[in-house]
């Protein structure tokens, strides 16, 4: 990291963002051109879950190459300064990268579904159609590399 000042090395820090922030952008290589969507996402022992429509350019990417890069922010504020070039801005980040993996297994989407559900509504105990199971795609990335950092925090 080119600003080490900034750089965040506390583990239980990085994970405070992932479970607070509400979306991660993932990006996709597909052949020569990147392509980065926005998702609803969750972190458990490594690994991020997200769901998606079964079909897509995103699924049509990752059933090609499965490696991912994935961001993470929140608390973005523009800080101004006195004159253009003393402006800044405040936030927490995360980048990271790993590889995509298809949950195929009934029990896992499950698990998977009932993590994102937990975060979004801080409910527990839910039940899902088998049609909706059937129909919706859910994703797991393993966690390989990740990284924090922070502007305008102590």
């Amino acid at each position: 990291m080119l600003r080490s000042d900034k750089e965040i090395t506390d583990s239980q820090e990085i994970a405070a963002i992932m479970e607070k922030a509400a979306v991660c952008r993932i990006a996709l290589a597909d052949n020569d051109h990147p392509y980065i969507i926005p998702v609803n996402f969750v972190v458990r022992n490594n690994y991020l879950y997200f769901h998606s429509s079964s079909k897509g350019r995103k699924i049509d990417i990752l059933r090609k190459n499965n490696r991912v890069c994935f961001e993470i922010d929140m608390d973005i504020e523009i800080v101004p300064g006195d004159v253009p070039c003393t402006w800044g801005t405040r936030y927490l980040s995360v980048i990271g990268f790993g590889r995509a993996f298809f949950l195929e297994e009934e029990n896992e989407k499950k698990q998977a579904l009932d993590y994102l559900m937990e975060k979004y509504s801080e409910q527990k105990d839910f039940s899902y159609a088998t049609e909706a199971l059937e129909k919706v795609t859910v994703l797991s990335v393993k966690i390989e590399k990740i990284t924090g950092k922070k502007s305008g925090y102590k």
